[in-house]
């Protein structure tokens, strides 16, 4: 087994970033991962005293589809986020800084229109991670687990859908089996926790933003159950880098 594909999405909700490695610290996601996020402006989220949050308080694919339209970048030197709508229009702007999320969150707040409720907020707070689950965590996927799902439902679902860190290889549904489980992925020690229920953010389609399949219905259909891919928490900090052998350790 190894590592074929490595993800991080600096904005919640937001454009995927390829990676070739990344320097993971015990206790933490991917560095930059989730780090910014769009608050809505009924949330109650406050930076000075963060807490987690469920998905649905902050601009999210599972609530507001057509932001999958949208293409951003961070660059973490100098901290500028990039974002471009599907009619061209953008802004780039210092993310790092409150003048700058203030342009961002103005931008996305106008292309959400009728979505965005209140007056959302970009918000960045170093430290607090905006993931689905109450602590910081590495999301893992077997490929061979997605192609076993498509072939016995007659389907093909791009893999970004479901938004993971981590793709690799290995046998089909074998990840299940390692919760509660310790793994090493390259110079990484991670602690398998659960297996990721899937949401309806994975109606989306990546390419078009639109909402043309159902995966955890098809999921629920052939295996009683709407699961792919894992969480893990990183126990011991180090690289990881694409074609990195995953080994899963003795119990």
């Amino acid at each position: 087994m190894e590592v074929e594909h490595l993800y991080r999405y600096p904005v919640k909700g937001l454009t995927a970033e390829a990676l070739d490695e990344a320097e993971l610290e015990a206790g933490a996601g991917l560095p930059w991962d989730r780090a910014f996020a769009l608050a809505q402006g009924d949330a109650p989220f406050d930076p000075a005293a963060p807490e987690w949050l469920p998905k649905s308080h902050f601009m999210c694919l599972m609530c507001n589809a057509r932001i999958a339209a949208l293409r951003a970048g961070f660059d973490p030197p100098t901290g500028t986020l990039s974002i471009r709508g599907p009619d061209g229009a953008g802004i780039v702007a210092d993310a790092l800084s409150q003048n700058g999320r203030a342009r961002i969150g103005a931008f996305l707040a106008a292309f959400l229109g009728d979505e965005a409720r209140g007056t959302p907020r970009l918000h960045h707070v170093p430290g607090h991670v905006f993931q689905d689950q109450r602590r910081p965590v590495v999301s893992l996927i077997n490929l061979a687990s997605l192609h076993a799902y498509e072939k016995r439902c007659g389907v093909v679902r791009d893999r970004m859908r479901f938004r993971a860190n981590i793709y690799f290889s290995g046998a089909p549904w074998s990840e299940f089996d390692w919760i509660d489980r310790q793994v090493q992925v390259g110079k990484t020690r991670l602690q398998i926790l659960k297996r990721i229920a899937r949401c309806p953010a994975t109606q989306v389609n990546p390419g078009t933003a639109k909402r043309d399949a159902d995966p955890v219905s098809e999921l629920r259909a052939a295996y009683g159950h709407s699961d792919l891919g894992v969480h893990a928490l990183v126990l011991e900090g180090g690289k990881i880098a694409l074609g990195d052998a995953i080994e899963v350790l003795p119990p």
